[in-house]
């Protein structure tokens, strides 16, 4: 029998569990799932928006796959440091497949950027999903100004959960927390600046008509900032998706979308490129912006003019990066774990037993279909070397050589009781289920059905 351990539990990692499970050249194939969080699906848990309830939903086929009779779901185990070293899963494993993502935002290197109130959009989104390592952040929700820097779909997700009102918000799992900062925020005006124009924009143009159907707000735009595209006139040679984009956006310039008296309005931003986000007594007060314009090459030159935009709270949306996984080799320049068909390579030569999906595979980039073929790819991969890895003597009880080193994994049960916690939690609000959002009460949750 080969005993594979796949290492995250988001789309990437259920994927190749389920890819594992599904062959038949291997028969009795049993995957552990490991987690290093006590609840499973990733990104689609604690980075796909609260109000995008069509997407959230796929967190039932990922169910599915996790209830699979020869898979198990192993949460609270981090692999690395203050958790299991890589080199020991390879103890109670045939093969491990890493499927860790990228964990790290892209940072914009400019003066400024530590001020306090200038924050990673990723936390920003950990926060409002309740990821239990975001349990302490604070947001300035003070100023009436707020500037999100970028223009592709994390960027339209922050902006719009600043300018959606807390009664849109209530029918979400949003924790109780969040709902109350959002309630209590004084933001009213939500720039979205990106250094290129809306031609180039990374939107997907459903994210973006989303904007327009704000109920409690109106969405503004520049026409001076449009008029600098070439392809803003006439899109029709741009691709698919980028002609649909600037296709919205002509829309909006014609006439502005939202409701009489809507109360907060997101301002779409281009050709504005930040160089200095600007302080007073420490904290953020403005955003310095150079104009640019198309340099003809399909990007852009700075012009020398400037325009401050005052805000208390910027979010930067620029892209991820992958993070060096403890133990395994890694590219810095690629931001990802060096492989042949998802074969780990230590010094060229593949790495008996150790294997890498998604992101960290690849890099940053697809949706989460996208991840399927990945998955598929890696797990070929291993089942075609599965002869010798199962020659290797692993442990016979994985489980129980984790508590024996101090871990406390969290198993399928206690994730069913934390989704009955949440249940509960959201019953005492008057709302469906609401996440808890620390560390304690989400074992102590996972605890209770013992």
């Amino acid at each position: 029998m080969l005993r594979v351990a796949v290492i995250g539990s988001g789309p990437s990692g259920v994927y190749t569990a389920q890819s594992l499970v599904d062959q038949t050249s291997v028969p009795g194939v049993r995957v552990h799932v490991l987690d290093r969080l006590p609840c499973p699906y990733g990104l689609v848990r604690y980075g796909v928006a609260p109000d995008h309830e069509k997407i959230k939903s796929l967190q039932g086929s990922l169910r599915a796959v996790l209830e699979h009779e020869r898979i198990g779901f192993l949460g609270n185990v981090p692999v690395g440091p203050g958790g299991v070293a890589p080199a020991r899963l390879l103890e109670l494993y045939h093969a491990v497949v890493y499927c860790v993502g990228a964990a790290r935002d892209r940072r914009l290197g400019i003066p400024g950027e530590d001020l306090a109130g200038s924050c990673s959009a990723t936390d920003f989104v950990s926060w409002y999903s309740a990821h239990p390592d975001a349990a302490a952040f604070d947001f300035p929700l003070d100023g009436p100004s707020a500037v999100v820097i970028g223009v592709g779909n994390v960027a339209v997700d922050v902006a719009r959960i600043l300018a959606r009102g807390p009664d849109e918000l209530r029918p979400t799992d949003v924790p109780r927390g969040v709902l109350e900062a959002l309630a209590g925020s004084g933001v009213r005006e939500v720039h979205v600046v990106g250094r290129r124009g809306p031609s180039q924009a990374r939107f997907t143009t459903k994210e973006l008509r989303e904007l327009g159907a704000l109920p409690s707000a109106r969405v503004d735009v520049e026409p001076a900032d449009l008029a600098l595209d070439p392809a803003y006139a006439d899109p029709s040679g741009l691709p698919a998706v980028n002609r649909r984009n600037v296709e919205v956006v002509r829309a909006w310039a014609a006439a502005p979308t939202g409701r009489p008296g809507a109360v907060r309005s997101v301002r779409l931003r281009f050709f504005l490129r930040p160089v200095e986000i600007l302080g007073e007594a420490g904290r953020v007060a403005a955003v310095r912006f150079e104009r640019t314009v198309p340099d003809g090459a399909g990007g852009v030159r700075g012009t020398g003019a400037y325009e401050d935009v005052p805000a208390r709270l910027v979010l930067r949306a620029v892209g991820y990066r992958g993070a060096p996984p403890d133990g395994l080799p890694f590219d810095p320049a690629r931001g990802t774990v060096p492989h042949a068909a998802g074969r780990v390579l230590r010094d060229g030569v593949p790495s008996a037993g150790e294997y890498v999906a998604g992101w960290i595979k690849r890099g940053p980039s697809g949706v989460i279909g996208t991840n399927r073929p990945c998955a598929k790819e890696t797990a070929a991969s291993l089942l075609a070397d599965a002869p010798l890895l199962a020659r290797r003597a692993v442990a016979d009880d994985p489980v129980g050589a984790l508590r024996a080193w101090g871990l406390r994994p969290v198993e399928w049960p206690g994730w069913l009781s934390i989704e009955e916690a949440e249940a509960a939690l959201g019953r005492a609000l008057g709302r469906g289920p609401v996440k808890i959002p620390d560390w304690p009460g989400l074992l102590a949750a996972a605890d209770a059905h013992r």
